[in-house]
């Protein structure tokens, strides 16, 4: 089944996007996993906002048992030279992670399905690029499924522009939404990157994007079947 657009009346009333972004990477590990060969697992990797927690009553008694910072000397603290108030950035991952290995286990593979929180400030877009640039500069390859209709940007022309490329087939219109798989490989004392991209249309049906595990060795992620998984499960018009 086609692509809908799920930040737009009318399917944005039949179910919130969170909801397709939260069943979806289930779908996508199940497929997977039925591909992956038996030193291979995919898993899903869902945390929302922030991904660190406090405990309270140990941070307060930590406090408490701090010695005085002055150490009893006249040394006084200068004021600050930067005192604002501002916020840390809070976005949200859908993510499918495949690692080598079941016991020490290395990531080689992750599938980033982009959510409106990593496209809505220049600092969320850039912290999103460059983690996808740190990942495959680690050898890891990483799919980019953007289907967020509600934001202009394009975070996968954005991470080739981070690493001082560009993708000829995607001139000289960016498109809103996208769906590419890259990874970053040495080859004959250099290193390579490659591409697979696609423009995605609502009311088109979805590429099937390579997943690279190994330099020769790659697994399809279908998803137009995982997403139409995703569409039955939810009982999705």
């Amino acid at each position: 089944m086609p692509l809908r657009d799920h930040f737009h009346a009318p399917h944005d009333e039949q179910t919130s996007w969170d909801t397709i972004h939260g069943m979806w990477p289930a779908m996508m590990v199940m497929q997977l996993n039925r591909h992956l060969p038996q030193q291979y697992v995919a898993g899903p990797f869902i945390p929302v906002g922030s991904e660190i927690e406090v405990d309270v009553a140990t941070f307060e008694q930590d406090l408490a048992e701090q010695p005085d910072p002055n150490n009893g000397m006249s040394w006084q603290l200068a004021t600050p030279n930067v005192a604002v108030e501002t916020e840390l950035l809070e976005a949200d991952h859908y993510e499918v992670r495949v690692y080598y290995g079941r016991r020490q286990r290395r990531l080689v593979a992750v599938i980033e399905i982009v959510s409106p929180s990593n496209k809505d400030r220049p600092e969320s877009r850039q912290s999103f690029t460059a983690k996808c640039e740190a990942l495959l500069r680690h050898g890891v390859s990483v799919a980019i499924v953007d289907i967020v209709t509600s934001k202009q940007f394009c975070l996968y022309t954005e991470l080739l522009e981070l690493i001082g490329q560009s993708d000829p087939t995607l001139v000289p219109q960016t498109p809103a939404i996208s769906a590419s798989a890259c990874r970053w490989i040495p080859r004959g004392g250099k290193h390579i990157l490659e591409t697979w991209s696609h423009v995605l249309h609502t009311g088109q049906p979805l590429p099937t994007l390579p997943i690279w595990l190994a330099e020769n060795f790659a697994v399809p992620l279908d998803l137009e079947s995982s997403y139409e998984q995703t569409r039955l499960a939810l009982r999705l018009n």
